[in-house]
């Protein structure tokens, strides 16, 4: 156990400088929304696609949703660039660069195969340009990444069931299942059967809840999906008793801030409650969810999240980092190892070293 040290607060800049510069893992990060525009247009030449919007400047400024639904049309939209091997990987090699100059050190990355094959697009085609740029930023980043196939909420289960089905000669490279798309009239019980079979192949279980949907879709895919890990869930501050039911299981959610406030689920930063979840003793950190469209990739977000929320301080900022790594699905082994280097990197910033269990 660690034991406190008696030392001053930082200044606010030094603070976020020092969260930038600290090893973390990101959690909640969708590969087909880290597609830049610059990189749409690159892959649309390449592909011979043509694209609604007459430059990359004028489709960065689309990036304007009043809603969940306004961003997803635009979203698959933009998945229609993606057609070969290659451009999967230059579009994952692009994240994880981006990732390793955040400091990530763990990158659990989702993906929508039913995005791709919806467009004759199969595994055969994406899951090895995916694999091979995660082998390389093991390679050249030190970066441990893996994948979690999500499933679209707003089509059938049994289009997530073939699509389950699709991924089993790959099954060793995917680490869980997940669930995202428009959450409203999609609920969690929608896909009981899905998870359960999931659950018995060994898969990891995530679920995106309350986000749009209320803090009972939290509950639920708690309970009838089993997820070990809610995505985003910040509506599940309006129960609480879910809030301490959530601490007192140390269920992770992992918020994404910037995303949050530019689909209107908060009207500003300073509005988000990830602060309060997280002095309630929920285990909550910060990702990016899909950065090219919401604005920034995982220590802007840190970034954002400091600024707006002055009292948060160090040991917050501490509890955020060290929570995304704890929550991953990396074995005990590495995560000792990052929790380790991130006690050192607190230390040799002079900051107060919160205690630990």
């Amino acid at each position: 156990m660690s034991t406190p040290q008696t030392l001053a607060e930082p200044g606010r800049e030094a603070l976020i400088a020092a969260v930038c510069a600290a090893p973390k893992a990101e959690l909640h990060v969708h590969i087909e929304g880290t597609l830049e525009p610059e990189l749409a247009f690159a892959l649309a030449r390449r592909n011979g696609v043509a694209l609604r919007w007459p430059s990359s400047e004028a489709l960065r400024a689309a990036y304007a949703f009043d809603s969940l639904q306004s961003f997803l049309d635009l979203y698959y939209a933009g998945c229609d660039v993606l057609r070969t091997e290659q451009d999967f990987f230059d579009l994952a090699w692009a994240y994880f660069q981006r990732a390793a100059a955040d400091h990530v050190v763990r990158a659990e990355v989702f993906f929508d195969p039913q995005s791709h094959t919806a467009r004759g697009i199969g595994f055969d085609v994406f899951m090895p340009g995916l694999l091979r740029a995660a082998r390389r930023a093991q390679d050249e980043l030190g970066m441990r990444a893996d994948y979690i196939l999500c499933v679209l909420r707003h089509l059938s289960e049994d289009d997530g069931l073939a699509t389950l089905e699709a991924a089993s000669p790959w099954r060793e490279h995917i680490i869980g299942l997940g669930l995202d798309s428009s959450e409203r009239g999609n609920p969690p019980q929608k896909f009981a059967r899905l998870y359960a079979q999931a659950r018995a192949q060994g898969l990891r279980l995530v679920a995106h809840a309350g986000e749009e949907g209320p803090a009972a879709s939290v509950r639920d895919a708690l309970d009838l999906l089993g997820a070990e890990r809610i995505d985003h869930g910040v509506h599940a501050a309006d129960d609480p008793a879910l809030v301490r039911r959530l601490a007192a299981e140390g269920v992770a959610l992992t918020v994404c801030p910037l995303s949050n406030v530019k689909l209107r689920v908060f009207p500003d930063m300073a509005a988000h409650n990830l602060p309060a979840l997280l002095h309630a003793g929920v285990k909550v950190m910060v990702n990016s969810d899909d950065p090219a469209y919401f604005g920034g990739y995982v220590n802007a977000n840190y970034r954002a999240l400091l600024a707006a929320h002055p009292a948060l301080d160090s040991a917050d900022a501490y509890r955020l980092l060290r929570n995304s790594l704890e929550a991953s699905f990396a074995p005990a082994g590495p995560v000792a190892a990052w929790a380790a280097r991130l006690d050192a990197h607190w230390q040799a910033q002079g900051l107060p070293l919160p205690p630990t269990a």
